[in-house]
């Protein structure tokens, strides 16, 4: 994979996650500079073997070579490895499947347009119960009167977290269809409006890394940014109890 890290550069890793989709990325896209070098190779031998000078009447017969029916098969091999060797197991492990042990923070992002709206259980660990009419009241739409989201936090367009913990985010739309990009964590998940739909990373760097929105959804699509912002477990604890501060 090394080569192709010079090749293809991506945008350095940050999440533990992030390694199985650059290694999937890199087989896919060395894959096809193969294919890619070995067409090009295919259509210089064409072009010089059957040019006109070496050709002037047309030959009807067909080659008795089966060079090329080896090359196809061998092809659908290498995509049906990549397939099934590769990509569903990704899938089942990545996909499928959400983190069920216990070092999981769970946090909730409604999206609208244009920004991100992100939601923290407070110290019960509970969140508070959410509900459309409620939105005129404030952009989550948070029961005033539910005694479980007396104590959640929430922000726009930052989102904080503690760095080696897995992060589940559940994800919604107010109004059109979005997608939450983190291209640091390697995350990408369309966000879609009456439906619940998650994502999980585990971040292994600490700093700034940059949330956009990977689906046009609007004319205000192009700002709609925000920063995850990765921090010790200790600034984590501190961050919350501000916010908890913030709500007394």
């Amino acid at each position: 994979m090394g080569i192709l890290k010079y090749i293809f550069p991506m945008q350095p890793l940050a999440s533990v996650e992030g390694r199985d989709i650059d290694t999937l990325m890199y087989l896919i896209h060395g894959l096809i500079l193969v294919l890619f070098v070995g067409w090009a190779v295919y259509f210089i031998v064409v072009l010089i073997k059957f040019r006109k000078s070496n050709n002037p009447k047309v030959q009807r017969t067909s080659s008795a070579s089966k060079i090329s029916t080896m090359v196809e098969w061998g092809v659908a091999a290498l995509e049906f490895l990549l397939l099934f060797a590769f990509s569903i197991p990704f899938w089942a492990v990545h996909v499928a499947s959400k983190p069920e042990y216990k070092n999981v923070l769970e946090i909730r992002v409604v999206a609208q347009q244009f920004a991100w709206n992100v939601h923290y259980a407070g110290p019960d660990g509970k969140f508070g119960r959410a509900s459309a009419k409620f939105l005129d009241d404030n952009p989550l739409g948070l029961d005033p009167d539910d005694p479980d989201g007396k104590d959640d936090i929430t922000t726009m367009n930052q989102i904080y977290v503690p760095v080696n913990k897995t992060i589940l985010i559940s994800l919604t739309s107010k109004d059109v269809v979005h997608s939450l990009g983190i291209p640091a964590m390697r995350v990408k998940q369309d966000v879609i409006p009456g439906m619940s739909t998650t994502v999980w990373f585990t971040p292994i760097k600490k700093g700034q890394f940059e949330i956009v929105c990977s689906q046009l959804c609007g004319l205000g699509h192009y700002r709609m940014r925000g920063i995850v912002n990765v921090v010790s477990q200790m600034d984590f604890d501190r961050w919350i109890q501000e916010q908890k501060g913030n709500h007394d």
